[in-house]
């Protein structure tokens, strides 16, 4: 029996609940590398290594401080800021506005130098790109198949060792792409051939264990 797209553990909802886990320093730290930079910073890392997380994190604490925070995204179908928005950050943004760009990658140099003097009135520019060289690096995002595999025990509800073997080769395909690997285990929970349990483990212990291992023949 297939699973509706909103029973699914893996839908996109349950995935943007989950924070972004900084490893070594507090979010109080990085609050304060962004402002020893003026707020003009970079978080780099490769596809699906959990950027957009960071910066989501970072922006509600951003404006918990008292700035108000302009959010921005650009993918492969919108590479470039448009036109009016640009216009409105340029003449009506001031010391108290901040710009999250996410995915400062797709612009073209000359239009990221340009953007980024224009915007130099703002009170800051934090970007996400795929490697150094934009802005100063506050964070580098990694991923691993721990990571991975703790991310699929939090949303099956189990316990992580069930879903070990799953995410080590999950990771493996999608070359630590954890936002792909994600996806392709929202498919195969959704299929009505996985044969798969997602029960929690109870409190008393009694453990109801996921294992799809053997029903994954697409990862290889």
């Amino acid at each position: 029996m297939r699973l509706r797209a909103r029973e699914n553990p893996f839908r996109t909802q349950r995935i943007l609940q989950i924070q972004y886990r900084l490893s070594g320093i507090s979010w109080a730290d990085l609050l304060d590398r962004c402002r020893m930079l003026n707020y003009r910073a970079s978080v780099i890392g490769p596809h699906g290594s959990g950027k957009t997380t960071l910066l989501e994190e970072l922006s509600r604490q951003i404006a918990e401080a008292g700035y108000t925070v302009h959010q921005i995204r650009l993918d492969a179908c919108l590479r470039e800021i448009p036109r009016e928005d640009r216009r409105r950050i340029y003449q009506q943004f001031g010391k108290k506005d901040i710009i999250v760009l996410d995915g400062a990658e797709q612009m073209t140099e000359y239009a990221w130098l340009l953007f980024r003097w224009k915007s130099r009135n703002c009170g800051g520019l934090l970007i996400s790109c795929h490697v150094a060289g934009r802005l100063p690096v506050i964070w580098q995002c990694r991923t691993s198949a721990e990571l991975l595999a703790d991310i699929a025990a939090r949303l099956l509800e189990v316990e992580r060792q069930t879903v070990l073997k799953d995410a080590e080769r999950l990771f493996a395909k999608h070359c630590g792409n954890l936002r792909e690997a994600l996806r392709e285990w929202y498919d195969w929970a959704a299929s009505p051939n996985s044969g798969a349990t997602t029960q929690r483990v109870e409190p008393d212990g009694d453990a109801r264990l996921w294992s799809p291992t053997k029903a994954l023949p697409a990862l290889k």
